[in-house]
């Protein structure tokens, strides 16, 4: 009986001083790393509907004004930004333009045929 007790004793008492001695080695040190940091870019600020107001009034002085637009990226990635617009009483959305960067600010890439067209 005293042997049972003792293998007994032994299978509890085992596990406990392995796991005692793991936590005894010194943790390893973590290199340190060196992380690159990206450049500032020059960005140039969201297209809203009073810019394109104002780029449109500029490249189609002859034209009504613009009364309403809304301006969003061609797609991920993308320079271009998608505009579309109405003008004078007109509240829907029917005339479209892209506007491309350019010198540090937004222009119309075709204002002959954006004019024309509206």
């Amino acid at each position: 009986m005293k042997a049972n007790l003792l293998t007994k004793l032994a299978f509890l008492l085992v596990p406990l001083f392995a796991l005692a001695a793991c936590g005894e080695e010194p943790a390893a040190e973590v290199a340190q790393t060196q992380v690159a940091t990206p450049e500032p870019v020059a960005t140039l600020p969201a297209p809203n509907q009073a810019l394109f107001t104002q780029l449109y009034a500029d490249a189609c002085p002859e034209a009504e004004p613009v009364n309403t637009a809304v301006c969003r990226r061609a797609g991920l990635g993308s320079d271009e930004v998608l505009c579309e617009f109405g003008l004078g009483e007109d509240e829907y959305l029917r005339n479209d333009a892209t506007l491309t960067p350019g010198d540090g600010q937004w222009t119309l890439a075709d204002p002959e045929n954006v004019c024309a067209a509206a």
